[in-house]
């Protein structure tokens, strides 16, 4: 009996919860949705809006500042990057 190649798992990956959310605020600012200036939603309520962990909507938010389309403004919350 010869021997069975091992099978690749091709299971489909869906985008990790931070990056959909992240993805679709950008889509938001990007769309004009969220204009230059406009304070975002708290974490907490990213996390009640998307139905996840604050912890995930944290990240999402992150995420927006390593792609430079936020700033966060300590004790006010976190805003619409300007243009650059």
């Amino acid at each position: 009996m010869a021997d069975a190649e091992p099978r690749e798992s091709t299971m489909p990956s869906a985008p990790a919860e931070y990056r959909r959310i992240a993805d679709d605020l950008t889509a938001q600012i990007k769309g004009g949705a969220l204009a230059p200036g406009t304070k975002l939603p708290s974490t907490a309520e990213l996390a009640d809006k998307y139905g996840v962990s604050v912890a995930t909507a944290y990240r999402a938010v992150s995420l927006l500042h390593d792609r430079d389309l936020v700033m966060g403004q300590p004790g006010r919350g976190v805003y619409v990057a300007g243009e650059k």
